[in-house]
């Protein structure tokens, strides 16, 4: 039982060169039906007619295998599927692509290696067939390339994952501005402590006043000096 729950949470299966038997592949059983990505490179599939339902699948990679058509099969199983790639299969004519006008949600689609690429006007046929697709073999109608290709599939994932670094670099200059308020403070009371002098035991304390009086108990003392040395004259001329 554990088991069984086990394989319903699992979210990426990777199953390529395993074996297949008329198209039903070795070790895939409806227990993953919660699957989002599923890989089945090089598995000798002839045919998608056995594949699983999977509702909750976006992303389907069968490349090299030997499929030549029937893919009317992927919108009745895979209603969800963003990205498909069918690079080096037996693919010949645009015609076979038809079905995929029933995949909505179809972002992108790799046609790598296949027959149908030699057509004239091969790319130009694709996206008019295909109107809801955003890349063909990695590149849109302007012949841009995909940023990657997790944002083919995920583009609205991606847009959340930039929101949330946004956010997190205005906590961060938050916090900057923050610091430099706190050392700006910091600087205010150091410089009006030079102005205003600091306190000490309870008072005010100047050091230009210090000097002041340490000026004048010195004058005092001269004149004290001064007077005491009149008087010794004045002595010893009596």
């Amino acid at each position: 039982m554990e088991h069984s729950k086990s394989r319903t949470q699992v979210r990426e299966l990777v199953l390529d060169n395993c074996r297949s038997d008329e198209g039903k592949i070795e070790g895939l059983t409806a227990e993953f039906k919660n699957l989002e990505f599923l890989s089945l490179i090089n598995v000798g599939l002839i045919s998608v007619a056995n594949l699983l339902c999977l509702p909750k699948l976006k992303r389907l990679e069968l490349s090299n295998n030997r499929i030549s058509g029937g893919l009317d099969v992927l919108a009745e199983k895979l209603p969800n599927l963003t990205h498909l790639n069918l690079s080096g299969n037996k693919l010949k004519d645009i015609s076979t692509l038809e079905p995929l006008q029933k995949l909505e949600s179809l972002k992108s689609l790799d046609l790598f290696n296949c027959e149908v690429t030699n057509l004239n006007d091969y790319r130009e046929s694709v996206f008019k067939l295909l109107p809801q697709l955003m890349y063909l073999d990695g590149y849109d109608q302007e012949d841009m390339e995909a940023p990657d290709s997790d944002a083919e599939a995920d583009g609205v994932d991606d847009n959340e994952d930039d929101e949330e670094e946004e956010e997190d670099d205005e906590e961060e200059l938050d916090d900057e501005e923050d610091e430099d308020e706190e050392w700006e403070d910091e600087d205010d009371e150091a410089s009006a402590e030079d102005e205003e002098g600091y306190w000490q035991d309870g008072e005010v304390y100047d050091e230009d006043e210090e000097d002041e009086d340490e000026d004048e108990e010195d004058s005092a003392k001269g004149q004290k000096r001064k007077r005491e040395t009149d008087d010794e004259g004045e002595e010893d001329d009596d």
